[in-house]
């Protein structure tokens, strides 16, 4: 295999992600990290304008879904902890969601942006789920 063919990917890639970046609407480098790390791999599933990301929910789709789309991070409220055990654990229902679709440093800092960003369009901007339990992940 030559090297030509790898580089137009990477380039590619690069580019792509560049696009992605465009509309992260975040405060801060430490939020975009956390927000770009959402996108690659959350926002298949899981919506957050914040991210610019549209989830797999259906538009127009109102009730139910969460099982297979993921929970709506506009609309719900998380802590960071509970954030970090949904990625270790696959989710709180052990539905669809991987488990450890990011680790480390990188699962911190999607836990530390969807804490800041999730929530948005709550009534009263904080409103974590009953026990904490399902409020983070699929």
């Amino acid at each position: 295999m030559t090297l030509r063919p790898l580089a137009a990917a990477l380039i590619a890639g690069a580019i792509l992600t560049g696009c992605q970046t465009e509309e992260i609407d975040v405060e801060s480098s430490a939020d975009e990290r956390g927000a770009q790390l959402f996108v690659e791999r959350c926002s298949g599933c899981h919506t957050l304008d914040a991210a610019s990301a549209q989830g797999s929910k259906p538009e127009g789709q109102v009730d139910g879904g969460e099982r297979t789309n993921g929970p709506n991070f506009d609309t719900r409220k998380v802590v960071a902890d509970d954030v970090v055990f949904a990625i270790r654990n696959g989710g709180f229902s052990g539905a669809v969601m991987p488990a450890n679709i990011v680790v480390g440093e990188e699962a911190q800092a999607v836990a530390d942006f969807l804490e800041k960003y999730s929530g948005s369009d709550s009534e009263g901007g904080d409103s974590s789920s009953d026990s904490g339990q399902g409020s983070a992940g699929g």
